[in-house]
C-alpha cells in the first residue's frame, strides 16, 4: 500500500496571494499633473547623498486620477548604469494595482540627455504596458540641480 502522504506532499505548491494596503489616505496622496509635480516628488523621495553618487531606478505607480500610489526602487547601480528589469516594474505595478506608471532614474554625472539605453527601455516599456494596460506616462531623468521629461520632449 502506497503511503498517501507522501504523494500529497509531492504536489504542495505555494499559494499566491495578491493584496494593496497603504498607509496613506486617498486624500493625502500626491496629484500629478505635469513633470514638475514629478521632479518634485522625486527629489524629495530620492536619496540626496546618493543623486550624484550612483544611478538608481525608481517606479511612481498612479491611480485612474494620476495619483501617486507609491515609489518603487527597482534598481541601484554603479557610476555608469543600473539595470532596469521590465518584469520588476510590472510587477509592482500589477501587485499595486496601478493604472498608470512614470519611469525614473539618475543621471549621476549631471548630463540630463537620455542615452540611447534609456530610449530604448522607455520604448519596451511603454509597448508592455499597452498590453497589460499600465499607461506609461513619462520617464524623468533627474540630477540634483533639474530633470528632463520624456514626456515634455515627445519621446513617449
Amino acid at each position: 500500500m502506497e503511503n498517501t502522504n507522501d504523494q500529497t506532499k509531492q504536489f504542495q505548491v505555494a499559494e499566491i496571494l495578491l493584496s494593496y494596503k497603504s498607509i496613506v489616505l486617498p486624500s493625502l496622496r500626491p496629484k500629478i499633473t505635469s513633470s514638475r509635480d514629478v521632479y518634485k516628488i522625486l527629489t524629495e523621495n530620492w536619496d540626496q547623498n546618493k543623486i550624484e553618487f550612483v544611478e538608481q531606478f525608481k517606479v511612481l505607480l498612479l491611480n485612474r486620477a494620476n495619483k501617486v500610489l507609491g515609489i518603487f526602487e527597482v534598481s541601484s547601480g554603479g557610476v555608469s548604469g543600473t539595470v532596469a528589469d521590465p518584469k520588476l516594474i510590472f510587477a509592482a505595478a500589477i501587485k499595486g494595482n496601478a493604472s498608470g506608471i512614470i519611469l525614473s532614474h539618475n543621471h549621476p554625472s549631471g548630463n540630463l540627455q537620455p542615452s540611447q539605453s534609456d530610449i530604448d527601455l522607455t520604448r519596451k516599456i511603454k509597448e508592455g504596458g499597452k498590453v497589460l494596460e499600465v499607461q506609461l506616462l513619462d520617464h524623468i531623468i533627474i540630477t540634483s540641480e533639474s530633470y528632463y521629461s520624456f514626456a515634455d520632449e515627445g519621446l513617449i
